[in-house]
């Protein structure tokens, strides 16, 4: 059985619209009243699971936390792929940002899309639809994006923030003024509000670790203060991109150990828990179905694995998936059922291999996201 790809009433692909449209006091998804100001805090990493498990560190978010304050991050669940759906309205299928890393066929490569953009790779076409900040520039609604500084002119930031006006602040309380400065010298507008601490705590240390607890502790009380800032027309929505789950050292595989997983395979895409494999293009169609029933046979009681055309007809990667974005879906997608994360040997200096919070597959805590109100939003 496939796991089911509509796990909750709302998504990520519901929030930066409704917020939209409630500065225009129209109807929208997730029926926000009316607002002048909308602000989305995106909480890289803050999986509704862990926050319930750690409720007691988090008093001001966690008794918001409820089924109906919860909503589903998408397939793949990686922030490459979701920030994207959020500031677009679209799922990966249509915007292209299929995974943590995809094949660039043009260019015979695999390429990271936070980090691997260059000259070869457009932002501007390889992510391929208007973004939400775009459609709010056309509207005359002032958009903006507040980050670190040194996100400001990344090809990433590039292909999803793009017609937002980058504001930078260095820690969370400063982020957090920006944002309120912000706020007071518009009349109308959508802010988007990045905080990366908790997802760089769960990796490096796991979601279970005191780091993590100190940067939810952090957040918690920054969101308290600035709640209390804002205004009768002037609404907040806290949401993640993920959550994640912490994959001790001997939970990794090295899927290369076995020469019948990796026959004919020339990209490994993807991220752990979620690998995107691509077949050499000369690849025979036994050879495709002989790595494919090799994976099935060795991997299959631990991970789900799907081909291409299987994922895509079970909506892996939205209901429709643009032809143009085809072949940056791997031709077997392997996501990680148990707490394992796979790993590939004969990469050296893969650094990757000391994260211990992992996310990207289907599971509750890695999909599971809060949708928690405030201000304006919360009345």
């Amino acid at each position: 059985m496939l796991p089911a790809t509509k796990t909750h009433r709302f998504s990520l692909a519901d929030v930066m619209p409704s917020c939209l449209k409630a500065i225009v006091h129209a109807p929208n998804r997730l029926s926000l009243p009316p607002v002048e100001k909308a602000i989305v805090l995106l909480v890289d990493g803050l999986g509704a699971s862990a926050l319930s498990a750690r409720a007691g560190h988090a008093r001001t978010l966690a008794p918001l936390l409820s089924s109906g304050s919860t909503i589903g991050a998408r397939f793949p669940s990686t922030t490459a792929s979701a920030i994207a759906t959020l500031t677009t309205g679209v799922p990966p299928g249509v915007h292209g940002l299929v995974g943590y890393s995809v094949l660039d066929a043009a260019n015979d490569r695999v390429v990271n899309q936070l980090s691997g953009w260059d000259a070869r790779l457009d932002p501007a076409t390889w992510q391929r639809v208007p973004t939400l900040f775009e459609e709010a520039r056309d509207a005359d609604i002032p958009s903006f994006a507040i980050g670190t500084e040194r996100y400001r002119s990344s090809g990433y930031t590039s292909a999803v923030l793009r017609g937002a006006e980058y504001r930078s602040g260095a820690s969370l309380t400063e982020r957090f003024e920006q944002a309120r400065s912000t706020l007071d010298e518009i009349d109308s507008g959508l802010i988007y509000l990045y905080v990366p601490e908790l997802d760089q705590a769960g990796h490096s240390a796991g979601w279970q670790s005191a780091a993590w607890i100190n940067a939810l502790e952090e957040l918690d009380r920054s969101v308290r203060l600035f709640a209390a800032t804002l205004g009768t027309g002037e609404g907040m929505l806290l949401t993640a991109d993920h959550g994640m789950l912490d994959v001790p050292l001997h939970s990794q595989v090295l899927f290369d150990s076995d020469s019948r997983l990796i026959d004919g395979i020339r990209f490994v895409a993807g991220e752990p828990r979620a690998l995107q494999l691509h077949f050499e293009t000369d690849a025979s169609p036994a050879l495709r179905q002989s790595v494919l029933a090799a994976w099935h046979e060795i991997e299959g009681s631990r991970s789900w694995i799907v081909s291409r055309a299987e994922a895509i007809e079970s909506g892996w990667f939205g209901a429709t998936v643009d032809p143009e974005v085809i072949p940056r879906i791997g031709d077997i997608i392997v996501a990680a059922r148990k707490e394992i994360a796979y790993y590939d040997s004969r990469v050296t200096r893969n650094t990757g291999r000391n994260m211990v919070g992992q996310h990207g597959s289907w599971s509750s805590e890695e999909l599971a996201i809060p949708l928690l109100r405030f201000g304006a939003f919360a009345r």
